[in-house]
């Protein structure tokens, strides 16, 4: 049986995973339901299971039987370890899909398809299970909470999910590998690139000091809001005048505050941003040129200014090599035109990032468009309106799999 009929054969208890997933998503680093259902889908299978402590994740490793692997016949629990990640965590949006599925929790929803991704990964641990002779290392499943925002990854690397294979050496692993299925790329359709894959995430959080009183007198006052209006257009002229257009960056300010009536000069004005870029050396200067304009352009008013920038996520970076080796992967086991080589990184952000920062790997993009939906007038991941389709679980748990027996086969 080949690795894409062995997931043929439990795409239906895939599809039953996630869509019970689906039905109850939990928001954050405290995952219960979810995790307790992640447990009942690994129960039985030969693996070493360890939860988190401070976060309810779940690490299972299974050990190969083959040359190098830890299990019977294999070469010793220090042989070599690929790290597959699927994270488990919904977003605070009320979903408005009308799936048949569709969730249960009030203001939570499965908008970024985590709920594919911790479905396909159980059912890759199933399908290695059965394929232990031929794995000629350890394999880590990594279910993370926690990536919208919170840094779960970060978490589970302090708590060893690295080492989990070789808690002796404490030896990381070989390589890593994660997917992400995304509602406007073709369905099925695999996608990654050599380096930068997506974007540093960070936060910039202001607040202009004023003095306030009568609208009608603002020179006995010290207004804010024209000096804050005044700061967020000379950030976005910085983006655009002191950063290279091929080393790109992207600041917006989400959310901005002042005042509670019309005829009242608050006392202070905030506002709320991230900023993206592609590699290290703009994120220090957007860091650096953000600060000091908000600060000179509050000082020119006569005002004061908090401001703090935060960083968050870093670049997520692909190693050549193994970016490579993925789409070769995927491009042997679904037919060339499955699988490119993306031109661009997207701009968002990911806390596989921290992963990468420690172990060669791959980030990889899954097309899951619905059928008969156009992926450019489909809703994008984050969106109340976001579907993913069903029909990509059997095939990122068959390209997991054969990630890793091909990887763990490699001298």
């Amino acid at each position: 049986m080949t690795i894409r009929e062995a997931a043929a054969g439990i795409e239906g208890d895939i599809r039953e995973l996630r869509h019970a997933i689906h039905r109850e998503p939990e928001v954050g680093l405290d995952l219960p339901g979810t995790q307790r259902k992640v447990l009942e889908a690994l129960d039985g299978l030969p693996l070493e299971i360890t939860t988190g402590e401070r976060l309810t994740s779940v690490t299972a490793v299974l050990r190969g039987g083959g040359p190098g692997g830890g299990g019977p016949g294999g070469g010793g629990p220090e042989g070599p370890t690929v790290l597959l990640r699927g994270d488990m965590d919904a977003l605070p949006v009320r979903e408005r899909t009308g799936l048949e599925y569709e969730s249960r929790t009030d203001g939570a929803m499965h908008a970024c398809g985590h709920d594919l991704h911790t479905a396909m990964l159980a059912g890759t641990a199933r399908i290695l299970s059965e394929r232990r002779d031929e794995l000629g290392g350890n394999v880590i499943f990594m279910f993370q909470p926690g990536e919208e925002g919170l840094g779960g990854a970060r978490y589970m690397l302090d708590e060893g999910v690295l080492e989990a294979a070789s808690p002796a050496t404490r030896a990381t692993p070989t390589a890593a590998y994660a997917l992400h299925v995304f509602s406007d790329i073709a369905h099925g359709q695999f996608e990654t690139r050599p380096g930068p894959i997506l974007a540093s995430s960070d936060s910039i959080d202001v607040t202009v000091k004023g003095r306030g009183g009568h609208a009608s007198v603002p020179h006995r006052g010290a207004d804010p809001v024209p000096a804050i209006c005044e700061i967020v257009t000379a950030l976005q002229t910085m983006v655009t005048r002191r950063f290279d257009v091929f080393d790109p960056v992207v600041l917006t300010v989400g959310s901005l505050h002042a005042g509670t009536a019309r005829n009242v000069i608050p006392d202070q004005a905030t506002f709320e941003g991230t900023a993206r870029s592609f590699s290290e050396e703009a994120r220090g200067r957007i860091e650096e040129e953000s600060l000091r304009i908000v600060r000179d352009i509050a000082r020119a008013h006569g005002l004061e200014a908090d401001a703090r920038f935060e960083r968050r996520y870093p670049v997520t970076v692909n190693d050549a090599a193994e970016a490579a080796f993925a789409t070769a992967t995927a491009r042997d086991l679904f037919g060339e035109g499955r699988a490119a080589t993306r031109p661009y990184p997207m701009t968002g952000g990911e806390d596989f990032s921290y992963v990468l920062q420690r172990v060669p790997g791959a980030f990889v993009f899954l097309g899951a468009c619905p059928p008969g939906t156009a992926p450019d007038g489909a809703p994008s991941n984050h969106s109340a309106r976001a579907v993913f389709d069903d029909g990509v679980l059997a095939d990122g748990a068959a390209l997991y799999a054969e990630l890793a027996l091909r990887r763990l086969a490699r001298p």
